[in-house]
């Protein structure tokens, strides 16, 4: 059976600011100290490998768990937060373009087939997080640990729990549901042996804040 923990990153310069985030979007000085504070928690896990979105704050929250581990990381795209239209990088959250973007994406996620320009809808984002769990199931590691993004995490899971049967509205129903807070950890395991193989052990567990945040 394997174990995968996911853990979102920390609190970024995106999450605080006021223009919307990129790939290069870098931890804030306070998700700097959450990724120090789930190092720590991480430090008393069992693992075998970091798996690590490719973004910069994913990167920064990995390799704070890596330097504190002595774990190695292994980057992936597979993990990367969903994808906005293009051209709405940089700009402000406030902007009409951004504002109007936005507004039609959530209203129409559960359309299938609905896109709004070139940002990944909600079936390209069900494929990805089908991707993304069976190249964990293929990966020779027991226990691994996975530094990815909230959005995302939330289409994973739901992916976990429907399986196949996955539809968009049901994705959406996840994604307005459960939320996640920064440097949350989500457990599932993976046993083979089942008809329905996954299991959300624990979900979005930040209990390792309680004193940075109180």
């Amino acid at each position: 059976m394997k174990i995968i923990y996911f853990v979102r990153h920390g609190e970024s310069e995106g999450n605080i600011g006021t223009i919307r985030q990129s790939s290069d979007t870098p931890l804030s000085p306070h998700g700097r100290q959450q990724a120090e504070i789930i190092a720590q928690r991480a430090s008393h896990l069992t693992f075998d490998v970091i798996i690590s979105s490719t973004l910069k704050r994913a990167e920064e929250t990995a390799q704070a768990i890596s330097k504190k581990t002595n774990k190695d990381i292994e980057y992936s795209d597979l993990f990367v937060e969903r994808v906005h239209p293009v051209d709405l990088y940089g700009i402000s959250k406030t902007d009409p373009r951004s504002v109007e973007a936005g507004e039609t994406i959530r209203k129409n996620f559960a359309v299938p087939g609905f896109r709004y320009a070139d940002e990944e809808n909600a079936k390209d984002l069900m494929d990805r997080a089908q991707e993304a769990l069976k190249f964990l199931t293929n990966r020779p590691e027991e226990h691994i640990l996975v530094a990815t993004h909230g959005f995302f995490l939330r289409i994973v899971m739901a992916r976990a729990v429907f399986g196949d049967t996955l539809t968009e509205k049901e994705t959406d129903d996840f994604v307005r549901t459960f939320q996640t807070e920064n440097t949350g950890i989500t457990v599932f395991s993976y046993d083979e042996t089942k008809p329905k193989p996954w299991r959300v052990l624990t979900w979005n567990d930040y209990a390792h804040l309680a004193e940075l945040e109180g």
